[in-house]
């Protein structure tokens, strides 16, 4: 039998519009409940489907410390995830709750 050969998943590799960045983290805002390090992980895999380094321009943050914050290991401030939200474009929405 032949060996398969596995990576891991990348959702950034797959991220290519606006529309997926926009779908994906309103997907992701939905799931996270009050895990905010899920919703730091899906910032950061919409940053390096963008660039990381634009990021970083457009935010005035570090490239570096953008990864530690948004890498799901890291601890952003909410100032943080409030800059990063807005230079990607997107928007934390409040919906209703049923």
């Amino acid at each position: 039998m032949a060996k398969s050969k596995l990576r891991k998943w990348d959702s950034a590799e797959h991220l290519k519009t606006e529309e997926d960045f926009a779908l994906y983290f309103d997907a992701c805002l939905e799931e996270a409940g009050d895990d905010a390090a899920f919703i730091a992980k899906a910032l950061g895999n919409i940053a390096r489907a963008r660039g990381m380094s634009q990021l970083a321009k457009d935010t005035g943050l570090g490239r570096e410390s953008l990864y530690k914050a948004l890498s799901g290991e890291g601890n952003p401030s909410f100032a943080t995830i409030l800059k990063v939200t807005r230079a990607l474009g997107l928007r934390l929405h409040a919906g209703e709750r049923v």
